[in-house]
């Protein structure tokens, strides 16, 4: 089986599901890069816990949890299998490391932070795919302690993906911006944030609620940053960062890609 590396993928809007663009490009070129995975565990900011709750439904609905978008969206399915024995195998790890609350949802399907990057990666929904919850109510290293109880999975051809955002700020948004107006503020957490990778400043970005610049700015809330601190503890020890994607939208929205190997 192949070791992979761990992404974390900024999924933007719903309506990145069907567009043709610089991001949208760089996720398909992701699903190419690789062998293929055996199964794909997707963290998604979309997906809440109290406990870390992993979907174990066999074929998992398409959920549309969102609202006012054109009729077409509505209308899109992925319909990749699940996989009740990563789900489980996952459960076990997490339990092993003190997560005595994880669970497996056999019900719930895969929300948008899950299918809408997929669609572009795995367009052919062959692979199986299981969503773990974020817990909001935790911080940054809870999570990360999350992702390197799930570091096993890598080595058994598993691909651990984070699907959120590097900024996230809906209310300030400006809908006619452009890269050029992107907001300094967000410029500068994006650019604290990669360079903390780089130089392997772990705990900095563990803390990112102190260290980084304005950071409840970027993130009001902190759902759509914590699947990437899943997808870093789930790395291998002393990994290299690649920032596959490093766009802007709408004025402050980081819609960053990167690959932790």
């Amino acid at each position: 089986m192949s070791s992979f590396p761990t992404l974390f993928i900024s999924h933007g809007a719903p309506t990145m599901a069907l567009e043709d663009n610089q991001t949208t490009r760089s996720w398909r070129a992701l699903g190419k890069r690789f062998p293929a995975p055996r199964a794909l565990l997707v963290i998604s900011a979309h997906h809440h816990g109290a406990e870390p709750t992993l979907t174990a439904n066999s074929s998992p609905e398409t959920i549309h949890d969102f609202g006012g978008f054109a009729p077409a969206l509505y209308q899109l399915r992925y319909q990749a299998p699940g996989s009740a024995d990563l789900a489980e195998d996952a459960r076990r790890l997490l339990l092993t490391a003190g997560f005595d609350g994880a669970a497996v949802d056999p019900t719930r399907g895969l929300d948008h932070g899950v299918w809408v990057p997929l669609r572009h990666m795995y367009p052919d929904a062959d692979v199986p795919v299981v969503s773990l919850s974020v817990s909001p109510a935790r911080n940054a290293r809870w999570h990360f302690d999350l992702g390197r109880a799930l570091a096993p999975l890598r080595e058994s051809g598993v691909l651990i993906i984070g699907s959120g955002g590097l900024t996230h700020n809906l209310g300030a948004l400006d809908w006619h911006g452009s890269p050029s107006t992107t907001a300094a503020w967000a410029i500068a957490f994006a650019d604290w944030f990669v360079a903390r990778l780089g130089a392997q400043a772990i705990d900095d970005l563990l803390e990112w609620e102190q260290a980084a610049p304005e950071p409840r700015r970027n993130h009001p809330t902190s759902e759509h940053l914590l699947p990437v601190f899943v997808a870093l503890g789930a790395a291998r020890v002393g990994f290299t960062t690649e920032v596959t994607s490093a766009i802007f939208s709408h004025g402050s929205l980081a819609l960053h890609g990167l690959e932790f190997a």
